[in-house]
């Protein structure tokens, strides 16, 4: 059962009913409900531009009207559960992952990648991977340039 708790800063999606409503908050888990709900024309109107995607309304008209298409807006919104939890690994995340390659990388294949300055390349090999993660670089000059591998963890 999908419980929609409505609050100032928006709409939040509950599986649950909550056991307690803080003030200022209704939760809803029917359009008649929603129908029922002690709402004003401006917080309807506040709630219906705050979805994404839907078509901003500068007046209320037809608030039973505006209740239904509201209903039908939040019910089409995907469940945060649902959702992959796969983030965008960082970019040190992928520079790391390009170091580990058996080919390696050289600082502007690196560059290139994460849209950094060849300088800025460097300062992350030597600061952010040597001193703060511990890591062992080794560098090796190659035909395309001087190639950097993750050698293995520094001991320290």
């Amino acid at each position: 059962m999908r419980i929609y708790i409505i609050g100032n800063d928006g709409i939040a999606l509950s599986r649950e009913a909550p056991a307690t409503v803080n003030d200022g908050e209704v939760a809803v888990a029917s359009r008649e409900e929603l129908h029922a709900a002690p709402l004003g024309g401006k917080r309807l109107l506040a709630l219906w531009n705050a979805l994404p995607g839907v078509e901003k309304r500068r007046k209320v008209g037809d608030r039973a009207a505006l209740i239904d298409q509201l209903w039908s807006a939040i019910e089409a919104l995907p469940d945060p559960e649902s959702q992959p939890d796969a983030k965008r690994p960082s970019k040190q995340d992928e520079v790391i992952a390009m170091l580990r390659r058996a080919e390696g990388a050289t600082v502007d294949e690196v560059a290139r990648a994460t849209g950094w300055q060849r300088h800025t390349v460097r300062g992350v090999f030597s600061g952010t991977l040597k001193k703060k993660l511990g890591l062992t670089l080794a560098s090796a000059k190659e035909e395309r340039g001087r190639v950097y591998r993750i050698d293995r963890p520094a001991t320290v």
